[in-house]
């Protein structure tokens, strides 16, 4: 779920609770209903940038009744624009969306495809677990853990992810190194295969020492041993 796409969602929302509803759930990575609709204006601690999210989910086990987070930029903007809104003693931030026979789900639908987009899979979670994949990616784990809610066994097996990010700088860093340090390839007979010829000292002085071979091949059952079934 990329910050552009959900840009375009932000911008389709109907109103600033529904702009924070998805705030807290891509940048806050939230459960969604429950840890937004228990979120309180108390909960909240401007001074030290930070808040406190309770959770229904976890509260059965020790110390998962609750968690801090921090005041994310992406969501401190619309937290700010709800308070400004807000009622005079108004206890929870979001108000217009408490009603349990409203379908969050079947709302955020709406708003995605009205913003030209195309539905991805577990709305929700989704959101959740690619704020998780872009906090690993700068915390510790356990750090990260600590804010989203869950174990580090939890998130490596059903919340980070595999990115074009990721793929996109890795491509990008080997043609870096190959330009910092191109590699010849030459034959020195037309009968023998390729070698990588590195005319540096150190590569020098290490393959004077060494023997050398030529023409080595696989057999039929290559460098793994044989096995009955793949």
């Amino acid at each position: 779920m990329t910050r552009e796409e959900i840009e375009k969602v932000l911008e389709a929302c109907p109103d600033a609770q529904w702009r924070l509803i998805v705030a807290l759930s891509r940048f806050g990575g939230l459960r969604c209903p429950s840890e937004h609709l228990a979120l309180r204006w108390r909960d909240v601690d401007w001074a030290r940038g930070r808040f406190t999210v309770h959770s229904p989910k976890t509260e059965h086990h020790p110390g998962g009744e609750s968690r801090q987070l921090p005041l994310f930029p992406e969501v401190k903007k619309y937290l700010d624009e709800v308070w400004e809104q807000a009622e005079p003693g108004t206890e929870y931030v979001i108000t217009q969306y408490r009603d349990t026979n409203q379908n969050l789900r079947s709302r955020l639908l709406d708003i995605i495809w009205a913003a030209g987009l195309k539905e991805w899979p577990k709305l929700f979670q989704n959101m959740r677990s690619t704020r998780q994949t872009e906090l690993a990616e700068i915390y510790p784990m356990h750090v990260v853990c600590d804010w989203i809610g869950n174990s580090a066994a939890v998130a490596a097996k059903h919340y980070l992810q595999t990115t074009d990010e990721h793929f996109a700088q890795a491509s990008q860093e080997t043609v870096k190194k190959a330009v910092q340090n191109p590699v010849q390839l030459t034959r020195e007979n037309p009968g023998e295969p390729w070698q990588e010829n590195s005319t540096t000292p150190e590569n020098t002085k290490i393959s004077q020492g060494l023997p050398r071979y030529t023409n080595v091949y696989v057999g039929g059952t290559g460098l793994e041993p044989a096995t009955s079934t793949v």
